[in-house]
């Protein structure tokens, strides 16, 4: 990962434009070719950015340094940088992945073993199926045989919600998958993670713990 901090200027063209004015950001180049541009606050969402797969030119002149990255559909995020204060290269390795508490590893056991839940008609194709920037929770097939990534969470937040819309960035770029929907199941979802994932055509389903576990069950219920 390559770590910049500068004064800088950005502007995004294509579908859509967008303009920074020059002040003081963090810049971040990942391994996978992405680029992203941040200021001091807004937790981990950056002011622009540029998603894999794209490729970044850098020239410098006059003690002005310019990159221009492009992705595949001819898009560019310019960025202008003059008073570089970091620029700084870390080789961080593969990450291991989040590692789930037991709540969310028993409720993606569960939910494989009852997929039904996420409608009729859907199978199983993989727990943990694997990408390149970590597992989704689980692969499956509605009834009319298309893909569906399902990513399970304790809580659902906003985090969770960016989370699989990395997954399924990547996995649409699979011919044999796409096209690959998304389900964001959790036990709570907040209403600012069902916004987004509403936004982004991602389907919440709201999960009952001790149903799929089979404590909730009317089999010797009188009443």
């Amino acid at each position: 990962m390559r770590l910049v901090i500068a004064r800088c200027q950005v502007d995004y063209v294509g579908r859509l434009t967008a303009h920074l004015p020059p002040a003081r950001r963090l810049l971040l180049v990942k391994s996978d070719g992405s680029v992203s541009v941040h200021a001091d606050d807004r937790a981990y969402k950056p002011l622009n950015w540029m998603s894999p797969p794209c490729w970044m030119a850098e020239t410098t002149e006059d003690g002005t340094t310019r990159w221009v990255v492009t992705n595949k559909a001819g898009e560019e995020l310019r960025i202008t940088l003059d008073d570089i204060e970091l620029d700084s290269s870390h080789e961080l390795g593969i990450d291991p992945g989040l590692v789930k508490d037991g709540v969310e590893a028993h409720l993606q056991e569960l939910l494989a073993e009852h997929v039904e839940t996420l409608g009729a008609g859907y199978t199983l194709v993989r727990r943990e199926y694997m990408t390149a920037i970590g597992p989704v929770d689980l692969l499956c097939r509605n009834a009319d045989g298309a893909t569906v990534a399902v990513e399970i969470k304790r809580r659902g937040e906003i985090d969770g919600v960016e989370q699989l819309t990395r997954y399924l960035e990547l996995l649409n770029r699979d011919p044999i998958l796409a096209p690959v929907s998304g389900v964001f199941a959790a036990q709570s979802i907040k209403p600012q993670a069902k916004t987004l994932a509403n936004d982004r055509g991602i389907r919440c389903l709201t999960l009952d713990y001790d149903v799929l576990r089979g404590t909730d069950s009317t089999e010797f219920r009188l009443f």
